[in-house]
């Protein structure tokens, strides 16, 4: 079985709200051209780019996330998959204006949600094979000082002590949310979904 066994991602995805007007269909055939010839619209966009990133990540873990061989594993459902992409495009909208505590009272920061799920999706790279599905806030996020529940559901890889693996990500999405928000998190929560194979692009096919 070899990477063209997968099923297509572009079949797959879901058309978000705010790409400045470009679809997840859009950002596939972007990326499968290298990027080249340069599209000011898709790199000027702060969405559009934090699309790119997610899914350059969903992209390289695809022949193992989607192509499990049957005889030792069963095949990921596509719903997950759709939940991988529904999150990314999720991500890709800006959400609500999450305030930024300053030194300076009289300044106005502020960061968008969307750019924080962004920030909390690649803490995946800490953790080799790990991806990120939806990840969500209890909590109200616009009220500085206010508990903040974050919710992340992923997907881990085979083989990978699971317990070490939650820990790191975990570590990593704390270590990103004290660096770009003042979030007052009262805890990360991150839910397993379910365990893909991760092939090694040297094994060759089978």
């Amino acid at each position: 079985m070899n990477e063209y066994d997968s099923p297509d991602l572009r079949s797959l995805a879901t058309e978000p709200e705010d790409l400045d007007g470009h679809t997840i269909e859009e950002l596939f055939d972007y990326l499968d051209a290298g990027r080249e010839p340069v599209d000011p619209s898709i790199e000027g966009s702060a969405g559009c780019r934090i699309a790119l990133e997610a899914l350059t990540r969903l992209r390289e873990l695809t022949p193992g996330l989607l192509a499990a061989d049957a005889a030792e594993e069963p095949e990921p459902s596509e719903s997950w998959v759709q939940s991988i992409l529904s999150g990314i495009a999720l991500d890709a909208r800006s959400g609500r204006r999450i305030p930024v505590a300053g030194r300076v009272p009289e300044a106005d920061l502020g960061i968008t949600e969307g750019a924080v799920r962004g920030a909390i999706r690649a803490a995946e790279r800490v953790v080799p094979g790990i991806v990120v599905g939806k990840c969500r806030f209890d909590g109200d996020v616009t009220v500085p000082g206010a508990p903040v529940r974050v919710r992340v559901e992923v997907s881990a890889p085979y083989g990978v002590p699971i317990p070490d693996a939650v820990h790191r990500l975990r570590a990593e999405i704390e270590r990103r949310l004290r660096t770009h928000t003042t979030l007052n998190v009262s805890g990360i929560d991150i839910e397993v979904r379910d365990v893909h194979e991760v092939r090694n692009p040297k094994e060759g096919d089978r």
